[in-house]
């Protein structure tokens, strides 16, 4: 990994005036422009060897040490990035990468954005609003509910609230890799129960784990991340009568048949619940989660919560979402009736052996080709974007997102010409 020391230069420029045509003087700007990075850069290297011999110490050496072993997280791209690398416009592109929802959110989301009338204001430290309207719909009292800015922040939140450091964690992979990403910056250990066949979650292996290693918690993804398969109620159940808190991630329950889990919290004293806006109500953009958690717990998380963790603009779009269920159910459908057509047409590529999903994406395993290959084919010559992962035990498959009906054609002619 490497550590980048920044440190700020006053660099003082002499602007030039010139009296010349517009295209000259930009080419000026540019050559100033470029002129000055390049001082920059200099200046901000000769600050960083002065600062540390200055101090004696580099400025890693503030850093705790775990994290200067932190492998970094991969994210995805956007449009604007993927458009100057391929030399595509946006609208060329096919995002079939990130789950993202291709239908976007119901129109109330954008008036509600176009309208809000405070944006200069603090939002609402407790969120309010949407917490009532989640509690509405989904029949649980507002009290164990809490907002986040993504699932994402919520994870971490949980983490700094649970976890001494040393203390450990279980990991189902292959599976969402944020678990493992935030036990490693909370300087945790992660305990991997790998998946069995079919990506079937190994109940025994975390019962024997959790008697072996007593962690203190284990995270469970249903729909799991990235092949798309459910958990029953039965093996849910089962690891929850262990003595850990189990951190059950719900972000694509909205695809699948299986009911959600989140009214269970008023259950289980070890349970917790987390959900998103960012596929079904298409709000990947805003950041939107949102977690439900046992009454005992939740008074500390926001304790330690950051106040203002919730953008103005992003409760008003989640409210603005929520008003308008119908439009998202009927996108849901769009995306499911979509899901099993792409997978018809996935079985008949005769490289890919797809795998059943429960989600908006479809995993399938490339046979006798290089997996990345395909993946790095399919951007550059077609301007359509998968997903592979570089960890081992995913290397030989893509995961590939629903789209669009015309999104699904596109990328099946792409695999055949590919064949």
């Amino acid at each position: 990994m490497q550590v980048f020391n920044t440190h700020g230069a006053h660099q003082h420029t002499n602007v030039i005036h010139h009296h010349c045509s517009g295209k000259e003087n930009r080419r000026v700007h540019r050559r100033m422009a470029s002129c000055t990075t390049t001082k920059l850069r200099a200046a901000t290297a000769s600050d960083a060897e002065t600062s540390s011999s200055r101090s004696g110490a580099p400025s890693t050496s503030f850093l705790r040490p775990h994290l200067l072993k932190l492998a970094p997280y991969t994210p995805i791209e956007p449009f604007e990035v993927l458009s100057q690398r391929f030399g595509r416009k946006p609208e060329d592109i096919i995002k079939l990468d990130a789950n993202e929802n291709p239908y976007g959110p119901p129109e109330e989301v954008r008036r509600a954005l176009a309208e809000m009338p405070f944006p200069h204001v603090y939002p609402d430290p407790e969120t309010r609003r949407l917490r009532g309207a989640l509690a509405a719909m989904n029949d649980i009292p507002m009290e164990h509910l809490l907002v986040g800015c993504g699932a994402d922040e919520l994870i971490d939140l949980l983490m700094r609230c649970v976890l001494e450091p040393g203390d450990a964690i279980l990991d189902c992979p292959p599976t969402f890799t944020m678990y493992a990403f935030d036990a490693d910056v909370n300087n945790a250990r992660t305990i991997t129960i790998p998946r069995l066949e079919g990506f079937k979650v190994d109940i025994e292996g975390i019962r024997q784990a959790v008697a072996e290693h007593k962690p203190k918690a284990v995270f469970l993804t249903s729909p799991n991340n990235p092949d798309g398969s459910v958990m029953s109620e039965e093996e849910v159940r089962a690891v929850l009568e262990l003595p850990v808190l189990v951190v059950l991630d719900e972000a694509y329950i909205e695809f699948s048949s299986e009911p959600s889990k989140i009214k269970w919290v008023q259950q289980y004293d070890n349970l917790v619940v987390l959900r998103t806006f960012s596929k079904s109500a298409a709000l990947a953009g805003l950041r939107v989660g949102y977690g439900a958690f046992p009454l005992g717990m939740v008074e500390y998380l926001w304790r330690a919560k950051q106040p203002y963790n919730v953008s103005v603009a992003a409760e008003v779009a989640g409210c603005a979402a929520l008003s308008n269920v119908e439009y998202m159910h009927n996108v849901r459908e769009l995306l499911v009736s979509e899901r099993e057509n792409m997978m018809a047409q996935l079985k008949a590529i005769p490289y890919l052996e797809p795998y059943p999903s429960h989600a908006n994406f479809i995993l399938a395993k490339v046979v006798g080709r290089d997996a990345k290959d395909v993946k790095d084919k399919l951007a550059k010559e077609h301007g359509i974007m998968v997903r592979h992962y570089a960890k081992k035990e995913l290397s030989g498959y893509v995961r590939i997102s629903v789209g669009k009906p015309e999104h699904t054609s596109a990328i099946i002619n792409a695999l055949k010409a590919m064949a």
